[in-house]
């Protein structure tokens, strides 16, 4: 830090960095809880009702393309907007949406609620870009920003544990009421921690606080623009953030295959019953919260802070995790959880960097516009992975299933080529 300032403002930086990292990690971790609370009583849901995956899947891509939607405009709308209400209020309402869902019983209504809860879920990210841009600098954000990011990992391996057991043991009705309680409790936690920009506070500037050289000229970079002209000139108009946006598309197609269709792949083609299928998530996503830090890291320190070497390596890593998933010559469940921590190890190297790249490459007054916009992409991917990918299944079933997502990851290194010379 710059040692020019008085120790007041040192003590009031240095604890509101730590106090608000917490609190969106918890908060995320909430948002994360009632997005995917669907995906891991699917299973139950089909055998008590008599849903089919045509139907799972046009619910799981209407939600996607909402989410993303979503996120686009309420990134923009968050660059001007108090991150904290912002959070909290989106928060709040997927937990009432979660709730009223397991209330419901046919298609139609559950299929409306899911998208008022995809609306909602899209207030989160671009609410917590705004202030890891803002109070964390470029030459330390990589290390920062990989620790909210496991806040995905954490909520996702907790709620297959979560649904999983209330489901077997009560109903999946009951899991959806506990997620909706738990997020409406933690939406309150965020009304009262959260804050808005260090400025806000009558802090300086992250640039000026740390002294970082990159994050200062980020700072002083075409001040006298209109907010229009900063808009289209550092997003709409970016090459660099439409690479990153198709590159994410990939990435979600990935992610979201496994994420969603994992548990049904192990109990329909190797018959494990449904704890054991959502355990082998849940080391999905405690890879990838290893896989997270490791790439944000590695970013700072061996890359100088260039997000595109980091990503190319994980992206590299995704197909031939992939692969191997796919070609694993005979059923053993203790290898496929392996394969399954493996792939999560590197989908979400690139799920957080090009995430954090996008702001980067970005002016400081759009991050959440920037991520908002990736993020429409993202969730376009992520509702590929859906309707469409079932379709693809009911044709060419598993085998069509994993050369799908195998190309995509291919896809993926080819998009980042461009960014081993970048410095975003």
């Amino acid at each position: 830090m710059n040692t020019t300032f008085s120790p007041e403002i040192n003590r009031t930086y240095r604890y509101w960095r730590i106090h608000l990292m917490i609190a969106m990690y918890i908060g995320y971790a909430g948002f994360y809880l009632t997005r995917k609370s669907f995906n891991f009583a699917v299973p139950e849901m089909i055998n008590n009702l008599g849903i089919d995956k045509n139907d799972i899947g046009m619910m799981a891509t209407l939600f996607y393309i909402t989410y993303g939607v979503s996120k686009f405009f309420s990134g923009i709308f968050s660059d001007k907007s108090n991150p904290r209400h912002f959070m909290a209020v989106g928060l709040i309402m997927t937990g009432v949406a979660n709730i009223f869902f397991g209330l419901s019983s046919s298609v139609l209504i559950f299929t409306a609620v899911w998208i008022i809860n995809a609306w909602f879920q899209g207030w989160g990210w671009p609410a917590c870009s705004k202030l890891l841009t803002t109070w964390y600098s470029r030459n330390e954000r990589g290390r920062w920003w990989s620790i909210w990011n496991t806040a995905h990992n954490a909520g996702g391996a907790l709620i297959p544990l979560l649904i999983g057991y209330v489901t077997i043991h009560y109903s999946w009705r009951y899991g959806f009421a506990i997620a909706g309680i738990v997020a409406i409790s933690i939406g309150l936690f965020l009304f009262w921690r959260l804050r808005n920009t260090p400025e806000s506070l009558g802090l300086p500037s992250i640039g000026h606080w740390r002294n970082d050289e990159l994050e200062l000229a980020q700072e002083a970079e075409a001040p006298n623009l209109s907010w229009r002209e900063t808009l289209n000139r550092y997003v709409f108009l970016n090459k660099y953030i439409w690479l990153l946006a198709l590159s994410y598309t990939l990435v979600y197609i990935v992610r979201t295959a496994i994420n969603d269709w994992g548990n049904i792949y192990l109990t329909e083609k190797y018959h494990y019953d449904l704890v054991s299928a959502n355990s082998a998530l849940a080391v999905f996503e405690i890879g990838g919260f290893f896989g997270s830090l490791v790439a944000g890291w590695g970013s700072d320190r061996l890359f100088s802070s260039n997000r595109g070497p980091m990503a190319l390596i994980f992206a590299i890593g995704i197909f031939f995790s992939i692969t191997a998933l796919w070609l694993l010559p005979t059923e053993n469940y203790i290898l496929q959880t392996a394969l399954f921590f493996v792939v999560g190890f590197f989908v979400f190297g690139p799920q957080m960097l090009i995430g954090m790249a996008a702001a980067e490459c970005s002016h400081k007054k759009t991050p959440g516009s920037a991520t908002g916009f990736v993020g429409l992409f993202a969730y376009l991917g992520a509702a590929i992975a859906g309707y469409p990918l079932a379709l693809i299944m009911q044709h060419f079933h598993w085998t069509g299933f994993f050369v799908f997502i195998a190309c995509s990851a291919s896809g993926i290194a080819l998009l980042l080529l461009p960014f081993l010379k970048a410095q975003n």
